[in-house]
């Protein structure tokens, strides 16, 4: 299968540059040619399969033409070592739990699968990668464990410095080996834009190679499709119809969810759940997209002001903005909005919310209709924001897991930079 760029300037490539490149020439987002739905076989036996199981089927109509079958398995089959439960919060209203994972969130799933589709390009090509990514969270921390160790890749987390929680920082900031820290003295706006320029920058590309394992790179976000598949899988009243509620910053999840429904996925619409930043909540009323500097919630994961995978969204629907709103509604709540759905869902229904499934919940909560379930993404352990959250619920409320605690025990190493791109070229030119 080809990929082309949301810019339509550059020529279609392969699976495998659109991985390696992560961006495409003209700074476009690479899209796949075309969507294969899912057979209706499929959907009559999907409650039946695992979430390997049923995740390897769809895995096949995205990379099937590309990747060994028996390749693509293993692949799969390696990445989901963990599943993602179904819970009932409320009525009719369920949390889709991602937080199952070695790093306790939903990236876990599109950056382990990255890590080793990226490992199986490697292992044919002999060459060292450099993998740039931009974290406001929980990107940094999945894709550094996700590619711990890899052979030929080499990775570097670029985080806005004391805008991450400390667990957060501690997950992409201990490791070591292939694993480096960049704390930016910025926002994650501008840590995603210093990755995007480099990508730009063709005499760096001639010296080194990297790749981009954001939700920008097509090998991290089309993963995630595979539990919206699992999700619905799990339901066991399939007649009414489904709403998912996604905490939205950079987008690349609710566009998984938009294309899970392009392949044939029952999904009656989606709600673009916003903390303060809300450029995407502002545009569906508009019809205008005007990005911002970002600005810093209690959801920091979603503190995003000019969301990358937007562009992706108005790829699949042709810029029309009506076809954008008749599949997705949004959301957007306050700090103060946030912490009262916390205390609220934690005393009455006994369920521990992170600040961003909060934000999902609640729009859910005020939005669902008669003869709908909600789906809402829990797209982090609420142990990932332990001082957010204990404000909220009191302290010694918020059960650390151990895979957790273990990152707690090491020791930060960071390298400070400044939002200055001719600073961090200097850094990646020493690189061999």
């Amino acid at each position: 299968m080809k990929y082309y760029s949301t810019n339509h300037k550059t020529p279609d490539v392969t699976l495998e540059l659109a991985v390696t490149q992560g961006l495409a020439a003209d700074r476009g987002l690479f899209m796949p040619e075309r969507i294969i739905p899912m057979p209706e076989s499929f959907f009559r036996n999907i409650s039946s399969m695992s979430f390997q199981e049923l995740s390897f089927e769809v895995a096949k109509k995205f990379f099937g033409e590309d990747i060994p079958e028996r390749t693509l398995e293993k692949i799969v089959f390696n990445t989901l070592t963990f599943d993602t439960p179904l819970v009932e919060v409320s009525d009719h209203i369920y949390s889709l739990e991602l937080f199952h994972g070695p790093t306790s969130a939903f990236k876990d799933v599109g950056a382990r699968f990255m890590a080793r589709l990226l490992s199986h390009f490697l292992g044919q090509e002999k060459k060292m990668v450099h993998v740039l990514v931009a974290t406001s969270g929980d990107t940094g921390s999945a894709v550094a464990n996700g590619f711990l160790g890899v052979p030929g890749i080499r990775v570097h987390v670029l985080y806005p410095k004391g805008k991450v929680s400390d667990i957060q920082e501690k997950q992409f900031t201990t490791l070591g080996q292939n694993i480096t820290a960049l704390e930016i003295d910025g926002t994650f706006d501008d840590c995603q834009a210093l990755v995007k320029s480099a990508f730009m920058d063709e005499a760096l590309k001639q010296k080194i190679t990297i790749t981009s394992a954001n939700s920008i790179n097509v090998a991290r976000f089309l993963p995630q499709a595979f539990y919206y598949f699992n999700a619905w899988a799990k339901l066991e009243d399939k007649t009414r119809k489904v709403v998912f509620s996604v905490p939205s910053g950079n987008f690349g999840n609710l566009t998984a969810g938009l294309f899970a429904k392009r392949m044939g996925l029952p999904i009656s619409k989606f709600i673009a759940a916003n903390n303060l930043n809300d450029i995407v909540f502002k545009y569906l009323k508009t019809g205008v997209y005007e990005p911002r500097p970002s600005v810093s919630t209690i959801a920091n994961a979603m503190d995003v002001g000019d969301p990358s995978n937007f562009a992706r969204i108005l790829d699949l629907y042709k810029n029309d903005h009506q076809a954008i709103s008749n599949e997705m509604t949004g959301t957007t709540y306050t700090d103060d909005q946030i912490r009262e759905t916390l205390l609220s869902v934690y005393h009455t229904r006994g369920y521990l919310l992170d600040p961003h499934g909060a934000v999902g919940y609640r729009a859910l909560a005020e939005l669902l209709m008669d003869g709908e379930t909600g789906i809402f993404l829990e797209t982090a352990h609420p142990a990932k924001f332990t001082e957010t959250v204990e404000e909220v619920v009191g302290k010694g409320n918020v059960p650390m897991p151990q895979r957790l605690q273990n990152f707690m025990k090491g020791e930060k190493l960071s390298i400070q930079f400044p939002a200055d791109y001719e600073s961090f070229r200097g850094y990646l030119h020493e690189l061999e």
